[in-house]
């Protein structure tokens, strides 16, 4: 993100997760609810100290036993209008599973940041995106972010988003453990100002009220419930423009940018391209830095949309690279190989395009990500761009072979 000279002078160093609690206070949401989970909790505690000191006016905050109750209050608020919001990680994003299908289905914009963190077995409380990307059929819309920056402006973009009426579905606001809910840097938080001039009130049409008597999540015979997987399937169709929208309306308003769909970096010529999503973009940004120097052709393509997936725009940015390198924290058990991966290759298969890609599972479980990794995926990639070869499509990272 190019850094506008007029937030030079606003910027302030904080905690992530006090950057992402602040944007979630100036969306004015009026009901809050969430569970603490390590690395999520500082939200959660943030939003309750706000509370406390008054500075969230007519929000409630619903103190709840479990994240599977916490999304639950929500879906019962949103359902009668209110704005709404909460925040969670790893098993409390699992716990919430069964719900996560209700929210999508009744259409309810509720925004969630999701932190995100390994799943177990074995316990582990550090970064990947496993929890996340299994959630992926659920039905919300997920916006991966890159930095502290990004993850907070994107939940003021996110209820823009969910709250349209051609959208009218849940998001997650995705942003790494630790390496961005923990680290302290300096970030531009919104004033309230900018934000209502950026984010007007919800006024849902559809909503429970006694005087209007209306039902939500009611009983679909097989006559009628094909009919309602389509319409959610149309809505995430039309969410592609709006997100692309939203990140616009953002930059009018703001002068910041992150990225609509997709967001690219030294992309113009590129013939070896790198892609993926989440706070190592900030890793390879430096490596390819060092590539472009030496005169080499190499680029990066940030997914920030993965739900809907973009796959028109992605192959467009695609097009010209001799061989791509897809780099993820997370892997599709039993089919060996990224989901981001997976679904970049489904894009293409019934397209002229055909580039040689390789999957690379990096990072599970806040492994360290360095340099040198990605330098040897670069590699790599280089040599099957001129060989026009594969010999391994997709595989770990870094693997401890003396563990196994």
């Amino acid at each position: 993100m190019a850094v506008n000279p007029k937030d030079k002078s606003k910027m302030v160093v904080v905690e992530g997760s006090y950057a992402t609690a602040h944007a979630a206070k100036v969306s004015r949401p009026q009901v809050i609810s969430a569970y603490p989970i390590t690395p999520q909790t500082h939200i959660v505690e943030d939003l309750s100290k706000m509370m406390a000191d008054a500075e969230i006016p007519g929000c409630e905050y619903i103190n709840v036993e479990s994240e599977f109750s916490a999304i639950s209050a929500l879906i019962g608020a949103s359902a009668t209008g209110a704005r709404t919001y909460s925040a969670t990680t790893s098993q409390g994003l699992l716990l919430m599973h069964e719900a996560l299908f209700n929210a999508s289905g009744m259409r309810l914009p509720i925004v969630m940041t999701v932190v995100n963190r390994a799943v177990g077995a074995p316990i582990n409380i550090w970064n990947d995106q496993q929890d996340s990307l299994s959630q992926r059929d659920c039905g919300w819309i997920q916006i991966y972010t890159e930095d502290t920056q990004e993850a907070a402006d994107t939940v003021l973009q996110a209820f823009k988003i969910a709250e349209d009426k051609n959208v009218l579905l849940p998001i997650m606001v995705c942003m790494d453990g630790f390496q961005l809910s923990h680290v302290y840097e300096p970030v531009v938080l919104m004033d309230q100002g900018e934000a209502d001039k950026f984010l007007p009130p919800f006024k849902p049409d559809n909503y429970l009220d006694p005087k209007n008597p209306k039902s939500f999540g009611t009983l679909a015979d097989p006559s009628f419930y094909t009919e309602f997987r389509y319409s959610q399937e149309e809505a995430m169709k039309r969410a592609l423009p709006i997100i692309e929208q939203a990140a616009k309306d953002f930059q009018k308003v703001t002068g910041r940018y992150h990225g609509g769909l997709i967001d690219e970096y030294q992309m113009e010529d590129a013939e070896i391209v790198l892609v993926s999503f989440g706070s190592v973009l900030g890793t390879m940004k430096d490596v390819v830095d060092a590539y472009r120097a030496r005169g080499e052709k190499v680029g990066i393509l940030k997914i920030r949309a993965f739900r809907p997936f973009p796959t028109e725009v992605i192959n467009k940015a695609l097009g010209k690279a001799k061989a791509i390198a897809v780099i993820e924290k997370d892997i599709s058990l039993g089919r060996n190989e990224g989901i981001l991966f997976t679904e970049i290759k489904a894009g293409m298969y019934n397209t002229p395009t055909r580039i040689p890609m390789i999957g690379y599972m990096v990072g599970h479980g806040g492994r360290d990500i360095k340099p040198s990794h990605i330098e040897e995926i670069i590699e790599e990639t280089k040599t099957v761009a001129k060989t026009g070869k594969i010999t391994i499509e997709s595989r770990f990272n870094d693997v401890k072979e003396d563990l196994l």
